[in-house]
């Protein structure tokens, strides 16, 4: 989706004046982000959005990115690349899960360790909660595009002849 959509939706549930009124920006100016502002035919102008999207680009730097996402009440998390060395991994995937699901648990046994939480310890669960949903959603993503296939059934063996 678009950005100049997604305000486009937005506006039709939000008011435009409360949004101009609060921004303390003009009517018009509001309803120009919701147009796309790289169609010579169309009066848009560049959002707050796509601006957000190019400075991100420009600094390489998640943080900027984040704080939108904290201020929003979120955080953001980075989708990885799904790759996966073999069709067949599924089970060492799902085992690095797992592992990463027990590297959060130690970081937060140790850090609960003395019924009290530092600043530096709440961080370091932070890092290790990020990880794991990073690996988890790669996961995902990989079932999601068919990456990981049935493991091959092997045949029973024969019972040994009898003698």
């Amino acid at each position: 989706m678009y950005s100049h959509e997604l305000l486009h939706e937005v506006l039709q549930k939000t008011s435009a004046k409360q949004i101009a009124s609060d921004l303390n920006l003009s009517l018009s100016l509001i309803y120009k982000w919701a147009e796309p502002a790289d169609d010579p035919s169309s009066s848009g102008s560049t959002n707050p959005l796509d601006r957000i999207e190019a400075l991100h680009k420009t600094t390489q730097d998640e943080r900027i990115v984040q704080w939108v996402c904290e201020r929003a009440g979120g955080f953001f998390i980075k989708n990885p690349k799904a790759k996966w060395p073999h069709p067949y991994a599924v089970i060492p995937a799902a085992n690095t899960i797992v592992q990463e699901f027990a590297d959060l648990l130690s970081v937060v046994a140790t850090a609960t360790g003395d019924s009290h939480v530092t600043h530096e310890e709440s961080k370091a669960i932070r890092k290790r909660w990020e990880q794991l949903k990073s690996v988890t959603e790669g996961f995902v993503q990989a079932c999601e595009a068919g990456n990981f296939k049935s493991l091959p059934t092997l045949k029973p063996s024969s019972p040994p002849e009898s003698p």
